[in-house]
């Protein structure tokens, strides 16, 4: 048996009171114009440099804010091989794609696509699907510790586009070729799906986690009953934390229902470590040398240190709006909603009033996401299926923060597989539901195009 899924200090004053006007949009849903600063709710933080995407709620209390830093050394720390003199951190893979999280999550920030054939991915991975029989599980560990074999490189190339606008200008667009090389396990099976996802930014997660499916699921339109051309649809998946079918909430395509299934998956999948909720090593039954190598306990990630990534990673605030005044900024927010923007990227939400944690409950927060599936078009397909996402489909990814992308570090790249270099870039890959604004957007005048870039880079 092998393989789950993935992906996966400074704090501020408490934000302001929001005032709201409502408004209906063009697509007949209604939304909200407002003083959306606090993106975060009262877990919004006003720092915008390196560190705007690894702070803690500013609400924390002494012990929460110890707590946190716990799990921001165990987010930020290598794990080692078997044996170890490293108590409580031994038991890393045999087989992996990093030591740390933090080595894929720079900064709690985005990961990287390989630059060329020549460069392996860090925090990129690569997911795998076949009906045959096979050695290499649902995810490539392209890394691993001294005695075993890394069961392949991953090898990128770049093809490149130009995409015209109407005005006669033009942008580069990108899309990879992958293949595998040096296969240490056997042949690859004659149907095999690959899927690049790139690793997502870490703030907000626990705000997201505490959404009610109730709210997520009012927006979703399988049959577009109103007529927008956007449907949007839930991805149910099982969740290894209350053993049942749950609506899918984290990943690219949906494939997570909770941030503690995230986080134990990822040390599973990405680190090779076991946990109560991943008790198996991360080896298929073709690889006797991964299985026969000394492991770190059982489990090698204690319920304790599982605790404590996942009191980290939900408590990571979210950075505040910036330039929310500026003219040009106000003008380029308009130019999003008359673009239909917001039909998949729903502004706001309100979180749960039975989240576990009370700095959790009721909180208006503005993610510019509706977390559903939607169709992109073929430009974007990976042909592969999660759960009940087709191979067109793609989870909204949340907006907040996206402006600070280039600073936290130096990844700035977007979309599941980190072709755009930009946001421009990752709009112009709109396809299928997205056609429509994306249309919307290439027929804008150079001035209104820069304004609505300039709103999204205030997020």
């Amino acid at each position: 048996m092998k393989k789950r899924s993935s992906v996966f200090k400074r704090w501020l004053i408490p934000p302001a009171t929001l005032v709201v006007v409502g408004l209906i949009t063009p697509s007949g849903r209604a939304t909200e114009t407002a003083d959306d600063l606090n993106l975060g709710g009262t877990a919004t933080v006003f720092q915008s440099n390196s560190q705007g995407f690894s702070l803690p709620f500013p609400t924390l209390s002494g012990i929460e804010r110890l707590q946190f830093q716990a799990g921001d050394a165990l987010f930020t720390e290598a794990w080692v091989s078997s044996p170890s003199s490293t108590v409580g951190r031994d038991g890393l893979g045999p087989l992996m794609i990093t030591k740390a999280c933090a080595n894929c999550h720079l900064k709690d920030g985005r990961g990287a696509p390989p630059k060329d054939e020549n460069d392996e991915p860090v925090g990129l991975l690569l997911r795998l699907s076949s009906e045959e029989a096979h050695a290499y599980g649902d995810q490539i560990q392209n890394r691993a510790v001294l005695g075993a074999e890394p069961e392949a490189s991953i090898k990128f190339t770049w093809t490149e586009k130009p995409e015209g606008f109407p005005d006669g200008s033009s942008v580069n667009l990108r899309s990879p070729t992958i293949r595998l090389d040096k296969l240490a396990y056997g042949p690859l099976p004659s149907d095999l799906q690959m899927s690049a996802r790139l690793a997502p930014p870490q703030h907000g997660l626990g705000l997201i986690d505490s959404v009610d499916a109730a709210t997520i699921l009012e927006w979703v339109d399988e049959q577009d009953e109103n007529g927008d051309g956007i449907s949007g649809r839930a991805n149910y998946v099982f969740s290894h934390s209350t053993n049942k079918i749950e609506l899918g909430r984290f990943g690219w395509k949906a494939s997570q229902p909770s941030l503690r299934d995230q986080d134990a998956s990822a040390f599973n999948g990405d680190m090779g470590l076991t946990s109560t909720l991943f008790p198996l090593q991360n080896c298929s039954d073709r690889q006797t040398v991964c299985k026969d190598l000394p492991n770190g306990g059982d489990p090698e990630v204690t319920d304790k240190q599982l605790n404590l990534m996942f009191h980290y990673s939900r408590f990571i605030a979210v950075p505040a709006r910036r330039d929310v005044d500026d003219a040009e900024v106000k003008k380029g927010r308009t130019l999003f909603f008359e673009a239909n923007c917001q039909s998949c990227h729903r502004p706001s939400m309100v979180t749960s009033a039975n989240a576990d944690h009370k700095l959790l409950q009721n909180q208006k927060v503005w993610p510019y996401s509706d977390f559903l599936l939607h169709d992109m078009g073929e430009g974007l397909a990976d042909h592969r299926a999660d759960g009940l996402a087709s191979g067109t489909e793609w989870r909204t990814p949340p907006l907040w923060g996206i402006g600070l992308t280039g600073v936290v570090n130096p990844n700035e790249f977007y979309l599941h597989d980190g072709r755009a270099r930009s946001v421009e870039e990752a709009i112009l890959w709109h396809g299928g539901e997205g056609e429509k604004s994306r249309d919307a957007y290439k027929g804008l005048s150079a001035e209104n195009r820069k304004a609505l870039l300039r709103f999204l880079k205030s997020l």
